[in-house]
């Protein structure tokens, strides 16, 4: 239950004066629904004004406010503007034009009137001029410094303006979460002030600091909650001998990073609270065989394991390398997703059970309320950036005791973000790639060779060589993105014959989509088309080809995720970035680093610097609640100190019972870190 005093914040944006639906439809589009959306919608800019009592061609490129009198009228013919020439107040004369509407423009500036008008200043050759100039009304005189919001259809700079001083009237008061030194040392005042002063014409980059660094705050202190919660906890320690890891058939040895990263997770899953850790490493690192050997560990230990994956496509692909691998060594390896129905799910239920199956594989349906497991004792996490912090939570009410929580990526996460995502967890990195793994030579090349490198992939095709090629986001929506793949598709088919070109996208029936991923990993198609789905999990040692369509439109890890599904096989891998003409400096940038470069870990931190953390994990990410107010460069900042600041208080009040303590639960419930808050005695 939210505080009292922040119930007005939450109040539905209709319940302000003059917010109807069709006004409120437009605001959801800004993503602002309630009063608190408002009063957090901060402006992006300012617009500067002059007012000036004539005109001159020094304020040629401003934003003037004049007063003039119209005394001559010029009539446009055909598609040709109206001008109508007016006197300032020193004689000057100003021409305004309007390209349409000229009736309504002689009504606003009759002749021989003086009118107040608004408008950018243009020399026309030696004229002066307004293009369609604001005619203020009479007593009329608007900010000369305005604040300038971001916007949408159906919403002025004005209304939105009006909208977000009635949200202000809804914020209250607060009190005071920051440490009084901190406070005083960054010279920031409080909650409301600032909020007042960045919405103000006065807007203030202090203040805006102050409530980047509350957002910032609450998130660490969230983090904090739980790690405290999770540390209180106690479970089963699992402290497997190593009979049954002994006997699996490596297909290499292990790097030192993997037999680091195991020693380290197998230490916190002999202890008897929950291990809470996060696993980084490289495309190709050798994560899934880490996984493995922490999953086994748990059956030596008597107990079973789960692996969760964020797609069906993925989780098979998991599901048939683990049963491969355990198959030999008496290990059960099942699978469950939406997919599996009848008597096969109530099988894998039963085994579940009973305690039969040993590893269960599967999406978000191995943690359905119908699932009961006979002792779990460790969640294996694939691709944790699709899955935020109340996810992780919920993972962990399964089981006789708490199980132990291992998360993977294998996008490697930068420092901040590590920090701000990821901060109750602790962290392992495998910075080492075993043998075998091929560099991978990345080409950047024009659309307007795409004949070019049809042709190439011919050649590569004709050599017994396999190819993805990878279709551009088209916009935010799987049907258009799919619509893309299919003309690619047909367009290859039409080329190279119906036979050897497999088609895969989101739209895709599960049975579809496996059928034609079974066909390629088995060699019988050449080339794959295909949307993001292939990002992660896919292994087809013989694909040495990867083309990119449209490759500025991806993030560069994404890229890098896409590139690291070749390069798994004993050939020579290339990636061709196939690029647009009109590219921006950022995706030139980010395009030659990937040319440059097959450093994840280089590539995450410059991924951050150029797109900021929304971008970072890809462009359709689910789970991770992000950051309202805070920019890429303000984490790099703040979160450092937001941190100390927040480990601070729980170390002197981890329940939050001290004065300061309740203003800082206070801060959790306005930056909606809600489930952190449940975790506290009377939260």
């Amino acid at each position: 239950m939210r505080p009292e005093i922040l119930q007005p914040l939450f109040a539905e944006v209709e319940a302000l004066k003059g917010v109807g639906p069709r006004l409120a439809k437009a605001l959801a589009r800004l993503k602002i629904v309630r009063a608190l959306d408002l009063v957090f919608h901060l402006p992006s800019g300012t617009i500067e004004r002059v007012r000036a009592p004539a005109v001159s061609h020094s304020l040629v490129g401003r934003i003037v406010i004049v007063d003039v009198t119209p005394f001559q009228i010029r009539e446009g013919r055909g598609r040709a503007p109206t001008r109508i020439l007016a006197r300032d107040g020193e004689d000057g004369v100003l021409t305004l034009t309007f390209f349409h509407n000229p009736g309504w423009a002689k009504k606003q500036l009759p002749m021989g009137e003086t009118r107040t008008v608004m408008g950018k200043l243009d020399a026309y050759g030696e004229e002066l001029q307004m293009v369609h100039p604001e005619v203020l009304e009479k007593g009329a005189e608007p900010l000369l410094r305005e604040p300038v919001y971001p916007l949408t259809e159906g919403v002025t700079n004005k209304r939105m303006r009006e909208l977000v001083q009635a949200g202000m009237e809804r914020a209250p008061e607060l009190p005071e979460w920051i440490e009084p030194s901190l406070k005083q040392r960054k010279d920031w005042t409080d909650w409301r002030s600032a909020l007042a002063r960045t919405h103000s014409h006065e807007t203030s980059e202090t203040a805006r600091n102050r409530l980047v660094y509350d957002e910032l705050f609450a998130n660490q202190l969230a983090l904090l909650l739980i790690r405290q919660a999770s540390r209180r906890r106690r479970t089963r320690p699992l402290d497997g001998d190593g009979s049954i890891s002994a006997r699996l058939s490596l297909p290499y040895s292990l790097t030192g990073a993997q037999a680091r990263v195991i020693g380290e997770i197998r230490g916190d899953m002999a202890q008897d609270r929950p291990m809470l850790r996060l696993l980084q490493g490289d495309v190709g690192s050798g994560k899934t065989l880490v996984a493995l050997l922490a999953m086994l560990h748990a059956v030596e230990a008597g107990a079973q394991a789960a692996m969760l994956a964020p797609t069906e496509i993925l989780a098979r692909q998991h599901h048939e390398t683990l049963k491969r691998q355990c198959e030999a060594i008496g290990v059960n390896v099942a699978i469950l997703t939406g997919r599996e129905k009848g008597k096969a799910r109530e099988s894998v239920l039963m085994g579940l059970a009973d305690g039969s199956i040993h590893i269960l594989v599967g999406t978000h349906a191995i943690f359905q309320s119908k699932v009961d497991y006979h002792d779990l004792g460790l969640i294996v996490v694939d691709e944790q950036h699709r899955f935020g912090v109340s996810q992780r939570l919920l993972l962990t009410e399964k089981g006789r005791h708490p199980p132990h929580l291992l998360a993977m990526t294998a996008t490697p996460i930068p420092r901040t973000l590590t920090l701000t995502q990821y901060g109750e967890m602790d962290v392992s990195q495998i910075d080492e790639l075993p043998p075998g793994r091929q560099p991978i030579e990345t080409l950047v090349v024009s659309d307007s060779k795409l004949g070019d490198v049809i042709e190439g992939l011919g050649r590569h095709m004709d050599a017994k060589g396999q190819a993805y090629w990878v279709c551009p986001l088209v916009e935010e929506s799987e049907a258009v993105d799919a619509a893309a793949a299919e003309e690619r598709a047909r367009v290859l088919r039409q080329r190279f014959g119906d036979a050897r070109v497999g088609l895969v996208h989101g739209r895709m029936k599960g049975e579809e989509k496996d059928a034609v991923m079974t066909s390629f990993a088995a060699g019988r198609i050449d080339v794959l088309v295909a949307t993001t789905v292939i990002e992660v999990g896919v292994d087809v040692p013989n694909a040495t080809l990867m083309i990119i369509e449209g490759a500025e439109r991806f993030g560069l890890a994404q890229l890098h995720q896409l590139r690291g599904r070749v390069g798994r096989g004993e050939g020579k891998s290339r990636c061709v970035l196939l690029r647009g003409s009109d590219l921006s400096e950022t995706a030139r940038a980010r395009l030659a680093l990937m040319r440059e470069t097959n450093d994840g870990f280089r590539i995450a931190e410059e991924d951050l610097r150029l797109r900021g953390p929304g971008e970072i994990l890809g462009t359709r990410q689910s789970g991770e609640q992000g950051f309202r107010l805070a920019a890429p460069e303000d984490v790099v900042e703040l979160a450092p100190a937001a941190q100390g600041d927040a480990r601070l208080l729980i170390e002197r009040d981890g329940g939050l019972e001290s004065e300061r303590g309740q203003a800082a639960r206070i801060c959790l419930y306005l930056f909606e870190r809600d489930a952190a808050v449940g975790l506290l005695k009377g939260g």
